[in-house]
């Protein structure tokens, strides 16, 4: 088909370079962001695109009722709401855009580690409070550390490069072969897990890695440890990291991203009490917590807006 002839359904509001760029291209855009999923379901035989956050989980419910549906991009780096599967069988291509929001997630990261390891946040609240306490807040330096990095792809690889001005020694872990490079040599579970001081969570959300960081995966760590999740909340199990924060297994943390969060990632939760352990993270000075902002840079809008237009206009040009 012609781009002329591509009606694509937006419902979730992305950088205008996306829509801009689409109708120069000579797609026809349509936008919908406050419909219900059943509204959407509704009317989506209408259309042969469709550009989504992650409003709501584009299921085989959905997907059967979108019989003219020739792709679903996704403007962020998961795909973990679409039934992958379901749509691929249904010969519907999928987008995603890891390479926007890389760089910010690697920054993001770092910072997140510069600022645990020196009591950044701590030291600011105290002095604003007229406490000058330097001996309590002495920090550590990365320098000298065994850094892991869980999943290399698009994001590990990132992280990666930023360290490369600081004089560490970086291992990978991937279920995939041959991933390492020059800034991160890939090694077994067991010798990750044996050498590894600050380990950064870089994968999917998946069947694979949902709980993955339990309390046995923790314990199986030679060396107490600092953990860093850029990836999915769902990914540690918050409980039992709170136990190794309290006896001293971990570090320190810090989290871009909570078991808790809803699917949507606009909302945390919304009903009954705050969990236990997430009051612990919320009073821990060993702890920072980020509303999942790792890739939500300036830049990064942009940049993962530029990437589905580019991905979509390929299918057709």
């Amino acid at each position: 088909m012609k781009p002329e002839n591509i009606k694509i359904l937006h419902i979730d509001s992305n950088h205008p370079l996306l829509w801009n760029q689409l109708q120069e291209a000579g797609f026809s855009n349509f936008e919908d962001f406050k419909s219900s999923k059943a509204e959407i379901e509704a009317k989506i035989p209408d259309y042969h695109g469709i550009v989504i956050r992650s409003r709501f989980k584009i299921d085989k419910a959905f997907l059967d009722k979108a019989t003219n549906l020739q792709f679903i991009a996704r403007v962020g780096a998961g795909l973990e709401s679409i039934d992958c599967e379901y749509a691929e069988a249904k010969n519907i291509a999928l987008i995603a855009a890891p390479e926007g929001n890389r760089n910010a997630v690697a920054e993001h990261t770092l910072g997140m580690i510069l600022s645990l390891f020196n009591n950044l946040n701590k030291a600011d609240k105290e002095v604003r409070s007229g406490h000058w306490n330097r001996e309590r807040n002495r920090g550590h330096e990365l320098d000298g550390k065994t850094v892991g990095i869980i999943g290399y792809g698009n994001m590990g690889k990132s992280f990666a490069k930023k360290l490369r001005g600081f004089d560490v020694e970086v291992l990978c872990y991937d279920i995939k072969e041959n991933v390492g490079d020059e800034n991160a040599r890939q090694v077994s579970l067991a010798e990750f897990q044996e050498k590894v001081e600050v380990l950064s969570l870089n994968i999917p959300w998946t069947l694979e890695t949902d709980k993955m960081v339990n309390s046995d995966f923790i314990n199986a760590f030679a060396k107490p440890f600092w953990i860093f999740n850029t990836s999915r909340g769902k990914n540690i199990v918050t409980a039992d990291l709170v136990a190794a924060l309290e006896s001293g297994k971990i570090l320190g943390a810090g989290l871009d991203v909570l078991e808790y969060e809803k699917l949507s990632f606009e909302t945390l939760f919304t009903e009954g009490d705050t969990p236990e352990a997430f009051q612990y993270l919320l009073e821990s000075p060993k702890v920072i917590l980020t509303p999942h902002i790792a890739g939500w840079t300036f830049e990064s809008h942009e940049r993962l807006a530029q990437v589905i237009v580019d991905k979509i206009k390929a299918l057709y040009f």
